[in-house]
């Protein structure tokens, strides 16, 4: 947790600092299903995680972080890359905005638009890839 204060406080430190091109996703690569808990190619947690995600199976929060991972790694800035539940009624949206580097870090604030049995949840926050290339949801 203290790692995670101290990387968002250098975020916003060096927010303005510069950008990157690319991630370094490239699109057909072997990564079809990120992983949930970690490794070369996942989300260890995601917005949908928190209070956002409340209500949602087990199932549609696996399909919800996949997009999450997604939408970070090889989506560009401001598209939308979508979801639908195993339950009529579950479904979301994630929206990446530029990526930006913090010292050798890769980093994307987005959006996660969760809509469930009609009501509508947006949260809002900021990701970086780990040494291991799986993201971290900072926010």
């Amino acid at each position: 947790m203290t790692i995670r204060l101290a990387l968002l406080a250098a975020l916003l430190v060096l927010a303005g600092c510069g950008t990157t091109s690319s991630l370094g996703g490239k699109p057909g690569s072997t990564v079809d299903t990120p992983t949930v808990t970690g490794g070369k190619a996942s989300m260890v947690d995601g917005l949908v995680t928190g209070d956002a995600g409340k209500g949602l199976s087990a199932g549609d929060r696996r399909k919800a972080l996949e997009a999450e991972y997604k939408a970070l790694e090889y989506t560009g800035s401001g598209q939308t890359v979508t979801w639908t539940g195993d339950r009529d009624g579950r479904s979301g949206s994630v929206v990446p905005a530029q990526p930006y580097r913090v010292g050798s870090q890769d980093c994307r604030q987005y959006s996660h638009t969760i809509v469930i049995d009609g009501a509508t949840r947006t949260a809002r926050g900021t990701a970086c890839r780990n040494a291991d290339g799986s993201w971290a949801t900072l926010s």
